[in-house]
């Protein structure tokens, strides 16, 4: 009788903590939950899988919250020894519909409507750059 009441509050223990566990993991803030309405206009994956890998994103925003602006650049994709650059503009303005690699990523017309830049270096180094042109 007395296993049976240590079973039976051992079993529940374990609902209880897979529980907690699964609200946890499923319960993460993401993008969605981010206040400046953040809209991926373009995108860019180098095919290169051998060498390293860039990653290029325009992004529009509705408000200029730029910690807001370097947690949704940290949740982009990066890959070890590539690197990873998100480009910001202002809702309504100018934004690039195409993306490239390159040392210039898109068409210089639209450097006038680019509020930031977020880049991820090949070694995880983290920068975000105001009005980087």
């Amino acid at each position: 009788m007395k296993n049976k009441k240590i079973n039976i509050f051992l079993c529940v223990l374990v609902i209880i903590l897979v529980g907690w566990m699964l609200k946890g993991t499923f319960g993460q803030p993401g993008i969605e939950d981010m206040k400046s309405g953040f809209k991926e206009v373009a995108k860019y994956r180098n095919d290169n899988n051998t060498g390293p890998i860039q990653y290029v994103f325009a992004v529009t925003v509705k408000d200029t919250i730029w910690n807001e602006m370097v947690n949704y650049g940290n949740f982009k994709p990066h890959h070890k020894g590539g690197n990873t650059k998100v480009y910001y503009f202002k809702e309504g303005t100018k934004v690039p519909t195409a993306v490239g690699a390159g040392a210039v990523n898109f068409d210089p017309s639209y450097n006038s409507s680019c509020i930031g830049l977020y880049e991820k270096s090949a070694m995880g180094n983290v920068s975000m750059t105001k009005t980087p042109f």
